[in-house]
């Protein structure tokens, strides 16, 4: 078995354990639970999952459930540590992480428990051991991560021993602590404890936001990005897409151009030279909208016997409604990667070649720009969108700037800036500022215009291709296309157009000077950031 060290020396990412053959070790856990079922067949988990009070077998015969959370818990996610000032986001103290990490371990005594393990990656130089343990109660996501993972070998499994850990009680209240809820990050020990949430995506991020750190220790740095490779002529172009969930970076990554193909929804690993390692072996699909027409590839898939819903509308035929949005607008799905059709394997990948920085915006971002040299590093630094369900009520609707698009970065926020910098200057890769929400206002502002899926599908394909025609903005200092093979409006293009077209010149000068003003000054507020950073707008 082999794993990543977090360790900042010049050693290979992955080190095989050598020296004598010894007798392997058994397996350990935190707690001893009530029951354990070790890595139950993935067959032997629908059937688990089938029996919840809140399962409903769909018409395409895979299984939807219902939870009680909706979205991911930020208000209720802290690092554990006595140094907060090493970290961006909120803190507990070591103390309290150990008096709720005695807590939780009572509780699992009293549990029927289960086990999976697997990999994040599957690259053999560049991949992490991970283990969740999580009440029978909620299989569902126990099969889903299992889905997830990249799996080990029945060998590999008799004495597999995880780097990373993620311990998960739904069903236990974390009093005190914001609605009863708790996801304790314990970076120290590569732990994550989850408590009172049923939702999906605290598994999946839990082990990711771990994994996080270790690349960044490696020199490298985790990107919340899809990657996709399209066909060009005779060789193959690389894209990374980075943006917040909700934004369009699964569409973007399973959109056709040229009959291109999905590489990794949702992280990958950025390393020095342009290397690019993949972390999921499916996907978690945002559901919402979804239709065969727009995006068939995560719509058949969806459709498989072997996919996971949660939280999708359901009539009582078992039809499913991926438009009503009664419940939640964030309604998912998990697919297995094997469900995709023309799948590509990362670790065939040799170089990214572009860059794209998602942005649902509403008013005068442009549907793509150009960014170079350190104006890249700021606006991946900036983050900026609209939010979306997937954060939950507090950030749906409302303008938010993320670093990195990347709310899951465990250390200080500077440092996914600074990195990537560094990488660009180490492997020069072209960056995009792309707009997948609307110009010149909202949706019920008549005077607005979206930005549809066909036109940010032959935006990429003319990136890839090299056919777009570029002119400078002279208000922010990025590239502007004048002309872009497959896109007849121009006002989306050029949004300053629109404005003066509509008589609102003054209101586009206003917009200009508060976003430069407000941007200049967020990245003034990152202790650390590299100067040119803070400069580049």
């Amino acid at each position: 078995m082999t794993e990543i060290l977090p360790s900042t020396s010049a050693l290979p990412i992955e080190l095989k354990r050598s020296g004598t053959k010894s007798k392997p070790t058994p397996k350990t856990l935190p707690v001893e639970p009530k029951s354990v079922a070790w890595n139950p067949s993935a067959a032997d988990l629908r059937r688990y999952t089938a029996e919840m009070p809140n399962c409903r077998i769909t018409e395409f015969g895979n299984v939807n459930v219902a939870t009680r959370v909706v979205s991911r818990s930020k208000l209720s996610t802290f690092i554990a540590t006595d140094t907060p000032a090493q970290h961006s986001d909120q803190t507990i103290t070591r103390a309290e992480y150990e008096r709720m990490a005695r807590l939780q371990n009572d509780y699992i005594r009293t549990c029927d428990m289960i086990v999976v393990e697997g990999y994040i990656g599957n690259d053999p130089d560049f991949r992490v051991p991970v283990r969740l343990f999580i009440e029978k109660s909620n299989a569902n996501i126990a099969g889903m991560q299992q889905h997830l993972y990249y799996p080990a070998t029945a060998e590999e499994l008799e004495h597999f021993e995880p780097k990373l850990t993620v311990i998960y009680t739904p069903n236990l209240k974390a009093e005190g602590y914001p609605e009863e809820r708790l996801i304790a990050v314990d970076l120290e020990n590569h732990v994550t404890r989850v408590f009172h949430s049923d939702y999906f995506g605290e598994s999946k991020k839990g082990g990711l936001r771990m994994w996080n750190e270790l690349v960044y220790e490696r020199g490298g740095l985790a990107l919340h990005a899809g990657c996709k490779v399209i066909p060009v002529r005779d060789e193959n172009r690389v894209a990374l897409i980075v943006g917040l969930s909700g934004t369009g970076k699964t569409t973007t990554t399973f959109t056709k151009q040229n009959n291109s193909s999905p590489v990794q929804d949702d992280f990958c690993a950025l390393m020095p030279g342009g290397k690019v390692y993949a972390t999921e072996n499916g996907c978690f699909a945002k559901t919402f909208g979804l239709n065969a027409n727009d995006e068939p590839t995560i719509f058949y898939a969806c459709a498989s016997p072997h996919a996971y819903l949660e939280n999708v509308s359901q009539h009582e035929d078992g039809k499913i409604d991926y438009f009503d949005t009664s419940y939640t607008q964030n309604g998912r799905a998990v697919i297995r990667m094997q469900d995709i059709a023309g799948a590509y394997d990362a670790r065939e990948v040799k170089k990214v070649d572009f860059l794209l920085i998602l942005n649902r915006n509403e008013n005068i971002i442009p549907a793509v720009a150009k960014l170079d040299g350190a104006l890249a590093a700021a606006y991946f630094m900036l983050g900026e969108t609209k939010g979306t369900s997937a954060g939950g009520a507090a950030e749906a609707g409302k303008s938010l700037r993320v670093p990195g698009t990347n709310p899951f970065f465990p250390l200080l926020h500077a440092y996914q800036g600074n990195r990537m910098l560094e990488l660009m200057r180490n492997s020069p890769m072209d960056v995009y500022l792309m707009n997948t929400g609307r110009i010149g206002g909202d949706e019920q502002d008549e005077r607005s215009k979206k930005v549809r899926i066909q036109h940010s599908s032959a935006i990429v394909k003319a990136i890839a291709e090299g056919t777009v025609k570029w002119e400078r903005d002279p208000d922010f200092g990025y590239l502007l296309a004048s002309e872009v093979p497959g896109v007849d409006d121009g006002d989306i293009l050029r949004p300053k157009a629109l404005y003066e077209r509509q008589g609102r010149g003054d209101e586009y000068a206003a917009l200009v000077k508060k976003y430069n003003a407000d941007r200049r000054e967020y990245l003034r507020k990152w202790k650390g950031l590299d100067a040119e950073i803070v400069s580049a707008i």
